[in-house]
C-alpha cells in the first residue's frame, strides 16, 4: 500500500495575485505557509478487475474514462496508469471548502501516490505544475497555482508568478525566534460552515481578463503588501505584519461582494477588540477560517469561544508532498 501527504496552506500575503488573468500581465507574488493539517491518499493493488475510488462518494469503474471524479480521471491519465485492480481512497484533517487549498493538496497528494507507483521521482516543481495543468488547464478551474506549489513544497516559501507561466519558488529568510513567535501567535477559527471558492474567484478572474480598472489596482496593492509582509517577517517585525494583515483584508473584502457577510464582519470586529492586532479570512473568501495574528492569545481566544466559534491549533509543515508509506 502506498500513503501519500499533502499540507493544507495559509497565506501570509500577497494571496489572489496567483490567477493567470493577472500574473500573465502583472507577475504575481505571495508568501505562502504549509500547516501540519494533512489531505492523505491511499493506493494499493486489488485483486478485482475494477478500479474502486472512495472519496465523499464510492465509484466502482471499468477504467479511468469511466471515472466521474475528474481530478482523479485526469491524473491517472497524465501519469499514465491504466488501472484496473487499483483501489484509491482519500481523507482529510479539515473538510473541503474551507479555505485552506484542500483541492490543489488532493491534486499533489494523489499524484505523488501514482508517480510512487510507477516508481517515477518527481521534484516539487514538477509536481506542483502538474497538478496546475490539471486543475487549471485540462478542468478549466478559475483557480491560481499558490495551493498547489505550496502543498508541494511546504514551509513558509515566497513564490513569484511569471507572465511565461513559470514560478520561482524560495525560502522566507525568517530567524529561528521570529518562526517561533508567528507560529505562536496565529490562531485560526472555524467560522462553521463551508464555501466553493470558484463563484469567487471567477468573479476575480473575469475582471482581470476585461483589464478592470478597479480590480487590477486592488491587486497591485495587494501584491506591495505581500512584499511588504515579506520585509516585515524577515526583519522580525510581527505586529507590522499583524497590521499588514488587517489593511489586507480591508481591501480583500472589496474584490467581491461575496468575499464577507455580516456575521464574518462582526466576528472579525470582536476579535480586534479582544486581543488580536490583524487578521483576515483565510481563502477566497465567503466561509471557512478566520486567522488572526494575537496580541493577547488568551483573551482572543476566550472571545471568539464564547462567540461559538471553534479554534483549529497548527504547526507549520516543512516537509511538503511526501509519501509517508
Amino acid at each position: 500500500m502506498i500513503i501519500t501527504r499533502s499540507p493544507l496552506r495559509i497565506s501570509l500575503g500577497g494571496g489572489g495575485t496567483d490567477l493567470p488573468s493577472y500574473y500573465r500581465e502583472h507577475t504575481g507574488f505571495l508568501i505562502a505557509a504549509a500547516i501540519d493539517k494533512y489531505v492523505y491518499l491511499t493506493l494499493h493493488q486489488t485483486f478485482v478487475p475494477e478500479l474502486i475510488v472512495k472519496y465523499s462518494k464510492l465509484e466502482r469503474v471499468g477504467s479511468v474514462d469511466e471515472l466521474e471524479h475528474p481530478i482523479i480521471r485526469e491524473a491517472m491519465k497524465l501519469v499514465g496508469v491504466e488501472a484496473p485492480g487499483l483501489e484509491i481512497t482519500s481523507m482529510a484533517d479539515i473538510p473541503a471548502g474551507t479555505g485552506l487549498g484542500s483541492s490543489g493538496s488532493f491534486t499533489t497528494a494523489l499524484l505523488k501516490a501514482l508517480h510512487t507507483h510507477r516508481k517515477h521521482l518527481i521534484h516539487p516543481q514538477e509536481l506542483a505544475e502538474q497538478a496546475c495543468h490539471i486543475e487549471i488547464e485540462k478542468l478549466g478551474e478559475p483557480i491560481g497555482k499558490q495551493d498547489q506549489y505550496i502543498a508541494a513544497y511546504g514551509g513558509l516559501t515566497c513564490f513569484e508568478f511569471q507572465p511565461d507561466g513559470r514560478v520561482r519558488a524560495w525560502p522566507l529568510k525568517i530567524s529561528q525566534e521570529t518562526l517561533y513567535n508567528l507560529e505562536d501567535n496565529l490562531l485560526l477559527f472555524f467560522t462553521g460552515y463551508a464555501r466553493s471558492a470558484s463563484k469567487i474567484l471567477k468573479e476575480q478572474d473575469d475582471k482581470s481578463k476585461k483589464a478592470d480598472p478597479a480590480m487590477t489596482e486592488n491587486l497591485h496593492f495587494v501584491k506591495d503588501l505581500g512584499r511588504q509582509s515579506q520585509r516585515a517577517l524577515e526583519s522580525g517585525d510581527l505586529e507590522e505584519f499583524a497590521r499588514l494583515m488587517d489593511v489586507h483584508w480591508q481591501r480583500k473584502k472589496e474584490r467581491s461582494g461575496g468575499m464577507s457577510n455580516d456575521r464574518i464582519n462582526a466576528w472579525y470586529e470582536h476579535a480586534m477588540a479582544h486581543g488580536a492586532l490583524g487578521g483576515k479570512l483565510i481563502g477566497a473568501g465567503g466561509g471557512g477560517f478566520l486567522m488572526f495574528y494575537a496580541g493577547d492569545k488568551a483573551r482572543l481566544r476566550h472571545a471568539l469561544r464564547e462567540q461559538g466559534l471553534t479554534e483549529v491549533r497548527f504547526r507549520f509543515d516543512f516537509e511538503g508532498t511526501k509519501t509517508v508509506a
